[in-house]
């Protein structure tokens, strides 16, 4: 009887996963919409009923089936064995990670692949019908008439078509890798697209044009990301059910999963309070319908949460050993399907929403909110540099996500009775707070409107924050903190690995193009006018810290790294290497202390703050930054390098006093007796 309880439960669960989420998403869309206001018709150029509520419901099915696509590409690259029934030993995991691409393949990874294309068909379909309505909505009642040349005109000439048809174009690819590829660096591709099309849709985000337009951007893209490993990896275990429940897989899958959707929830829940902060301002906003659709959906967020907690407390240790706690799981998927189809209804409605702070620019804007959005700070000193903060979402996550995976890394290697350098653990902690610092803090805020300011942050980067990411020795830890699979499935210590010693990442670290790299890219990015898209571009700047952060990173490790993964050169050639970029870095910033052309004049010279100096001479601070910011940090590689060369050396003879001792000074003996003998022949 228990049995053909569980196996019911576990039926319903498979076939009402899909139908649950949809159902009460577009009740709750639907409900939100009614009560906000946001389904009332506008009273100029109204685009009609069928763009007020079909947009909605096209965004719902597009969130739906990304989350579904992605979490199914999510547990074929990190959850799930790729070969069928084939463990590994660690020895054999180590030196072949994964499985190989002509071993017979595991059926639950099949069935997610199956799972992965048909659901990011209906993710194109539904990305092309956003498409075609979101025009409409743009266009208003006059959408109607000519409306194939005015869909081709929105299509390649408004950022906003221009911009979705992007992401169609990456649905669409990554869509038919899903179909056309069965390897794993096919699905890992896939999945970058997919996650890529994520970008776009956090630009087009709400308020994007609003004061606080880089954490709006950046905590919409970090609460995309969470939701769809959260919501969609819990739509793979629901559809796979039965296969899943039956297999010997179920436990593993469900640990590592809930692993992900712990990361997944956390994530959520720091960057929904980041984003609804830049909408309600006060109490008095939270009691508006906007605010209050938002606290229920907080509540969601919550409940769902405790779910989760109760999973991973109470739940997972006993799959597989008892039929309730099997019983008790599915029904909690089930209950999690009814929060989170409401939630994300709540969602979309949102989307579509006034909220009570305006989202638009200011009326009156002063040429340093025309050029960054932001108003002008007050004029810059020593303090200010520390006091004024303007937080980013990602970087923040990003920073407090590694520390956190390095910590737990820390402690399981002492747990087990592994020792591990206690000034390696304060020196990645360091490197992640310089991080935050140098993308938050005084640097960040004032590196929009000053030359020179600019020019500390991209020396931060690419000179001081590395240094103690490098001598962390994060790569080390991953490999003796974390375990090793031994089933054949990649984890993120595998992807790592297996990325470390790509030829890709073998070339790119490679001491002499890390050293071109870190040195030319400086030019580069002042001289050819790269320069204007990280200032002008959210996802410019973005890519401006990646960049100079990784040559910073790459060059610092080729010097004085701990890590494997780059055949660095001896000891001499290491400290000639750093004399000539050093004296490179050197003549670049006296070239830019010489000149009398404003770089990107056109932003840095309009930028309406009148401090006492021009915009020239700013730049010509900035230039003696360049120069003087890099020696502390070269004097500290050099020290570095030398201390490592003596314990090289020290090391060396070390290994040659006990290689003697174990052949009694063979060596010696035999060079004193080459010596006598050379001596007889000679007289």
């Amino acid at each position: 009887m228990s049995t053909h309880v569980f196996e019911s439960v576990t039926r319903f669960a498979t076939r009402a996963a899909v139908p649950i989420v949809v159902i009460l998403g577009l009740a709750a869309g639907l409900a939100a919409m009614l009560f906000t206001g946001a389904a009332e018709a506008t009273l100029l150029n109204d685009p009609g009923p069928y763009v007020r509520f079909g947009l909605p419901a096209a965004k719902f099915v597009f969130n739906i089936s990304m989350a579904l696509t992605l979490g199914a590409l999510m547990f074929a690259l990190l959850i799930l064995p790729r070969a069928r029934g084939r463990g590994r030993s660690r020895k054999q995991a180590a030196a072949k990670t994964g499985a190989a691409e002509d071993e017979p393949l595991n059926g639950l990874w099949e069935k997610t692949l199956k799972i992965a294309e048909v659901a990011s068909v209906v993710w194109t379909i539904s990305a092309v019908g956003v498409l075609v309505l979101t025009m409409a909505d743009t266009v208003g009642a006059q959408a109607y008439v000519d409306f194939s040349n005015q869909l081709g005109v929105f299509l390649t000439q408004i950022a906003f078509g221009q911009l979705w048809t992007l992401i169609v174009v990456l649905i669409a690819v990554a869509s038919t890798l899903c179909f056309g590829t069965r390897s794993y660096l096919g699905i890992a591709i896939a999945g970058v697209l997919g996650v890529g099309a994520m970008i776009p849709l956090a630009l087009m985000g709400h308020s994007a044009e609003a004061s606080g337009h880089s954490q709006a951007v950046n905590s919409i893209g970090l609460h995309l990301v969470g939701v769809t490993i959260w919501l969609g990896g819990l739509f793979v275990i629901a559809i796979l059910g039965s296969d899943l429940a039956k297999s010997a897989q179920l436990r593993t899958t469900i640990e590592r999963y809930s692993s992900f959707a712990l990361i997944a929830f956390a994530v959520v829940a720091y960057s929904g309070v980041v984003n609804s902060l830049l909408r309600v301002h006060s109490f008095d906003d939270l009691m508006t319908p906007y605010g209050q659709v938002i606290v229920a959906k907080a509540l969601g967020t919550i409940l769902l949460g405790l779910i989760g907690f109760w999973h991973r407390q109470f739940v997972i240790r006993r799959l597989g050993a008892a039929a309730s706690a099997a019983r008790e799981f599915w029904r909690l998927i089930v209950v999690e399907f009814v929060i989170f189809g409401a939630t994300m209804g709540l969602a979309v409605a949102l989307s579509r929403s006034q909220p009570p702070v305006p989202q638009e620019p200011v009326g009156d804007p002063s040429p340093a909110e025309i050029l960054t959005g932001e108003p002008l700070p007050p004029p810059p000193s020593f303090a200010r540099y520390f006091t004024e903060w303007s937080l980013d979402p990602l970087w923040v996550v990003v920073a407090v996500g590694l520390s956190a995976a390095y910590i737990a890394g820390f402690v399981n290697l002492r747990r087990r009775g592994d020792t591990w350098p206690i000034h390696r653990l304060v020196s990645w902690l360091l490197g992640m707070v310089l991080l935050v610092y140098v993308t938050s803090g005084g640097v960040r805020v004032y590196g929009e409107i000053q030359f020179s300011a600019h020019m500390i942050q991209h020396m931060l980067l690419v000179m001081v924050v590395p240094l103690p990411m490098v001598l962390g020795a994060p790569i080390t830890m991953l490999m003796r903190g974390t375990k090793a699979r031994t089933d054949g499935s990649r984890g993120v210590r595998e992807w790592v690995l297996w990325l470390v010693h790509t030829p890709y990442m073998r070339f790119f670290a490679h001491p002499i193009f890390a050293s071109v790299n870190f040195a030319g890219s400086l030019v580069v990015f002042y001289y050819s006018g790269v320069m204007k898209y990280a200032l002008e571009w959210h996802l410019g700047h973005e890519l401006m810290i990646i960049h100079f952060l990784g040559a910073g990173y790459l060059f610092a490790q080729a010097l004085i790294g701990i890590d494997p993964g780059v055949k660095r050169p001896a000891y001499p050639l290491r400290l000639l290497m750093l004399l000539i970029t050093m004296a490179f870095h050197a003549f670049f910033g006296i070239s830019i202390m010489s000149s009398e052309v404003l770089i990107e004049g056109d932003w840095f010279g309009n930028i309406g703050a009148d401090w006492g100096y021009s915009a020239i001479e700013d730049q010509q601070l900035g230039g003696g930054i360049a120069w003087g910011i890099g020696e502390f940090p070269t004097l500290f590689i050099a020290i570095m390098v030398a201390v490592q060369w003596s314990k090289s050396s020290d090391r060396e003879a070390r290994r040659i006093d006990r290689r003697e001792a174990r052949t009694d000074d063979a060596e010696l003996r035999a060079y004193n007796d080459m010596l006598a003998s050379m001596a007889r022949q000679g007289r």
